[in-house]
């Protein structure tokens, strides 16, 4: 597991254009550390109350923080935005609107070496933007060895050891019409709101390894609709070379959970054997994961219906 740092100098290099920022001074500071994907408008912080303020956000000053630099009393404004600004863990501050920056927010940033920008997007514009940048960047991340489809609208990795046939069923779940997103490594972020988003390494982006056939272009075999850039991880298939008297869940109550990244989802182990068909294996599993997400449990209302007719075969 790891988790990306960002530079102001790499944020103003990679999202600059996109985001339409201008540095206006703090050159010096560019190495200034981005540390969590969230953002802060300082608007209590201005007038003095410093109390629980987030330092260490990205700083946006919208049209308010703007007008309140433009109409509060000099002495008192310095003083905040100097205590604000001097906190060595503050990244740097962002005006937004194109608008004229404010002379003491200005002389503040050169006074502490707060790198100072400028967007031309409105306030709601630039934090929606920015944070989906700063999460994309920041998210805790890993990367694991197995195949990742798209089965149904349900993100499944597949997974097991070398040779088991993840890219074969994978290939088999393709002509099915379902999507890949990763063969052999899988970059998976652990998103807000505790979720598993899944995408590929760029060298290895709409490519297949089969063996025996080498290494396949989907996207040219396949067509564009059969490959996704990512997906939400919500099932994982472990595929296990069937051996005799291993036991296998056969009701469906042994519900078994993988741990990625701190997010639990559901796994569930398939035994490979001659004459097993992976692929609508997997569909069945993708489908009945669907109908769980939604609150209904088969296996768990049928042993419900069975242990009432037990109930009602004992009072009769």
């Amino acid at each position: 597991m790891h988790a990306t740092e960002l530079t102001v100098g790499e944020l103003l290099k990679e999202q600059g254009e996109r985001l339409r920022l201008e540095l206006l001074s703090g050159e010096k500071s560019l190495g200034r550390r981005i540390t969590v994907p969230d953002l802060n408008r300082p608007g209590l912080a201005l007038s003095g109350f410093l109390d629980r303020f987030r330092a260490e956000r990205v700083q946006i000053f919208g049209n308010g923080e703007q007008a309140y630099c433009q109409k509060s009393d000099a002495k008192k404004l310095a003083d905040a935005l100097s205590a604000m600004l001097s906190v060595p863990e503050l990244p740097c501050v962002i005006v937004t609107h194109n608008t004229p920056v404010p002379p003491a927010l200005a002389q503040a940033c050169k006074k502490h070496g707060v790198p100072l920008m400028r967007s031309a997007y409105d306030t709601t514009t630039l934090t929606g933007e920015l944070s989906e940048a700063l999460e994309a960047r920041l998210a805790p991340a890993t990367t694991l060895h197995g195949v990742l489809v798209d089965v149904y609208g349900l993100g499944v990795i597949i997974q097991g050891d070398s040779g088991i046939g993840k890219s074969e069923c994978a290939l088999e779940l393709l002509k099915r019409g379902h999507i890949l997103v990763a063969d052999d490594a899988v970059q998976i972020q652990h998103r807000r709101g505790g979720y598993l988003r899944g995408s590929c390494p760029e060298p290895l982006k709409n490519h297949m390894e089969v063996r025996g056939l080498g290494v396949i272009d989907v996207k040219l075999l396949f067509g564009i609709g059969a490959i996704l850039d990512r997906t939400r991880i919500e099932l994982a298939i472990k595929l296990e070379a069937w051996t005799a008297g291993t036991a296998y869940d056969r009701t469906g109550l042994d519900a078994k959970k993988l741990a990625i990244l701190d997010v639990e989802i559901p796994l569930i182990r398939i035994p490979v054997s001659p004459g097993r068909n992976l692929a609508v294996l997997i569909e069945v599993a993708a489908l009945n994961q669907r109908l769980r997400s939604q609150g209904y449990f088969s296996a768990e209302n049928f042993n419900q219906r069975l242990i009432e007719r037990m109930k009602t075969k004992e009072r009769g």
